[in-house]
């Protein structure tokens, strides 16, 4: 392998030569990278619904001489990516002692991020913001105790870009007139980490009763709302701190975000020029002198 060339960039550039089984072996190995192809054989066929010696031809046809090979490698690359320069601590704060909170917090952050990049399922992803985009349904945006700040900065940003975007107080007592007007399509954007509130399942359960489609973001450990949603997005959230860390999932809602923009652009972008006038008109900003 030519230096600087990783596993991943190895299989992009075979994927034209690869037969249908084995470019569809590959896009799950790809989607699930590095993950997917630590496991057993027989767990990577059965995930990529192929046969094990799809799984052989593949790993042979990138000069591998069978799988353990194969993940002898995966693993030693792996090691050097955990120790690379994006993770090390005098990247953060130079000078500063190993053991400041600045490099632990930050090296959590770093980790966070990749593993959470590492684990989302692009076609997931992609469905989940064709709903947000869809201008038929109307978005209604949950969160807990913690996560209720997601929801709200999603949803005052999410407003600039389409109509129909509602906003459900954390307070329980609230979600019953809401309820009364979710019809069946609509979407329901849940935030659940650990630990997973009762009162947000319960309006998932009853949401789903009614036909709404939900999203949930949640932790890798997965709230128990994923049994009612559409699509379920999971974010690490490890930190040193007696709280978890919400910084990946601030990544994906505005990656959620731009990629909405960019599927309904050509209204979003009137509505914008509208919003910005109106801005102008109230005043709404001191003006740079």
């Amino acid at each position: 392998m030519l230096p600087g060339v990783t596993l991943e960039d190895q299989m992009l550039a075979a994927l034209p030569e690869m037969t249908r089984a084995e470019r569809q072996l590959a896009t799950h190995m790809l989607r699930h990278y590095p993950v997917a192809a630590l496991a057993s054989i027989t767990a990577l066929a059965k995930a990529a619904e192929v046969s094990t010696p799809t799984v052989v031809r593949l790993v042979q046809k990138l000069g591998f001489k069978g799988y353990p090979d194969y993940q002898n490698a995966l693993r030693s690359e792996v090691e050097a990516m955990l120790i690379s320069p994006l993770a090390k601590h005098d990247r953060w704060a130079e000078g500063v002692p190993d053991t400041h909170i600045l490099n632990r917090f930050a090296d959590a952050v770093v980790g966070n991020l990749q593993a959470t990049l590492g684990r989302i399922d692009h076609a997931e992803f992609d469905a989940a913001c064709a709903l947000l985009a869809d201008p038929s349904r109307r978005i209604f945006a949950v969160g807990g105790r913690i996560t209720h700040a997601m929801a709200d900065y999603f949803t005052t940003l999410m407003k600039s870009v389409r109509p129909e975007v509602t906003l459900l107080s954390n307070m329980s007592n609230s979600w019953p007139p809401a309820l009364l007007d979710m019809k069946p399509g609509d979407v329901l954007l849940v935030f659940d980490i650990r630990r997973y509130e009762n009162a947000v399942l319960q309006l998932v359960d009853m949401a789903g009763e009614q036909g709404a489609e939900v999203i949930l973001i949640t932790d890798r450990w997965v709230s128990p709302a994923a049994t009612r949603a559409r699509h379920t997005l999971s974010c690490h959230i490890e930190a040193p701190s007696a709280w978890d860390s919400t910084v990946t999932i601030l990544v994906l809602v505005e990656t959620l975000l731009a990629a909405v923009q960019s599927l309904t652009w050509d209204q979003t972008e009137g509505r914008l020029k509208r919003l910005e006038d109106l801005y102008a008109r109230a005043r709404f900003f001191r003006r740079h002198r």
